[in-house]
């Protein structure tokens, strides 16, 4: 048989346009690939934040919004307070209108009958009496009266005005309070809507559902002491465990100053829903000398309140998603102690 002589295999053409690669360089190309993917740090996941954590923000978060529902109780209170004063002018000014109202018809009725019978009816009461000197007294005689009312009438006058008067810069004030009160609900709903997202936070941190510290820290009060004060301070303490709700008042949720004049007010003591009337409404006390039922305040602008129950310890409303407990008066900035009741 004859041996057919050995022929190289001529490679086939490469289409016109694309580069030649030899397997070889791809497998290098995929081969550097995997080793880079291999070699690069993976991405470290964001670590949730600790419970720890949370709380701080919560306080720090607290601590800049308290200001803001304090303002809002203020706001709130003296709206109140003016429109109620507003109310009662009204019931001032109503009968003085009608007063001078009447007058005004009385004086105006006699202006009108003196226009029609006019200066001849002077002179048939001249005829009629045969007595200049009794038409002189008479005449007299209603030209007093007629001032008289007149004098009457410019006195009730002034008094409409001026309760009207008062009661237009009330209500400007008023107006002016309302809108106040609808911004301040508007930021309402922003501190709502934040603390609402940082209380999940906390609830998600490993199923996390209380505040970081116990409501009771001991007996409450802590010392006692009877009287108003002592009204006052048991009514304190049996809301512990009841929730904070900014603007709230009780029975069922508190805030700070709400809480202090709910308990005070069930001792006969009325106290207004804000921190800083709260201030004003009580006698200052020195640290040494604080008892039972004594208001306790915080911050350099009073924006929070606790019930001092002794030894140290307050009861008070601290802030969304915490409730009512007992806690240290250390564990904040003091401003100072005021005495009501």
């Amino acid at each position: 048989m004859a041996l057919v002589p050995f022929q190289r295999r001529t490679p086939d053409p490469v289409p016109a346009g694309r580069p030649r690669r030899s397997r070889a360089v791809f497998g290098a190309l995929a081969l550097a690939a995997l080793v880079c993917v291999g070699l690069l740090p993976a991405t470290p996941a964001t670590a949730a934040p600790s419970i720890e954590e949370i709380e701080a923000q919560l306080d720090k978060q607290w601590e800049q919004l308290e200001p803001t529902i304090e303002q809002f109780n203020k706001v709130r209170s003296q709206l109140r307070s003016n429109q109620k004063k507003s109310a009662d002018l009204a019931e001032k000014i109503e009968p003085l209108a009608l007063q001078a109202e009447l007058s005004m018809n009385k004086m105006s009725r006699l202006a009108s009958r003196y226009y029609k019978t006019g200066p001849g009816s002077d002179l048939n009461a001249l005829l009629v009496t045969g007595s200049a000197s009794t038409l002189t007294d008479q005449l007299a005689l209603l030209d007093r009266l007629a001032r008289d009312e007149q004098e009457q009438i410019a006195a009730v006058v002034a008094a409409r005005d001026k309760y009207d008067a008062e009661k237009r810069k009330l209500d400007d004030l008023i107006e002016q309070q309302r809108k106040q009160d609808a911004e301040l609900a508007a930021k309402k709903k922003q501190i709502d809507a934040e603390m609402k997202r940082l209380e999940q936070l906390r609830l998600t941190a490993a199923g996390y559902t209380g505040s970081g510290a116990a409501q009771r820290i001991g007996p409450c009060p802590a010392t006692y002491i009877g009287g108003p004060a002592g009204v006052a301070v048991r009514t304190a303490c049996a809301q512990i465990g009841k929730p904070y709700v900014w603007g709230a008042t009780g029975p069922s949720s508190f805030d700070c100053s709400g809480l202090t004049q709910y308990a005070w007010g069930k001792a006969g003591v009325s106290l207004t829903h804000f921190t800083g009337a709260q201030w004003n409404q009580g006698s200052t006390v020195s640290r040494a000398n604080a008892r039972p039922g004594d208001l306790v305040f915080f911050y350099s602008d009073l924006h929070h309140v606790g019930l001092y129950v002794g030894n140290g310890i307050m009861v008070h409303a601290p802030r969304s998603g915490t409730p009512v407990q007992m806690q240290q008066i250390d564990a904040m900035p003091i401003a100072g102690f005021k005495r009501v009741g």
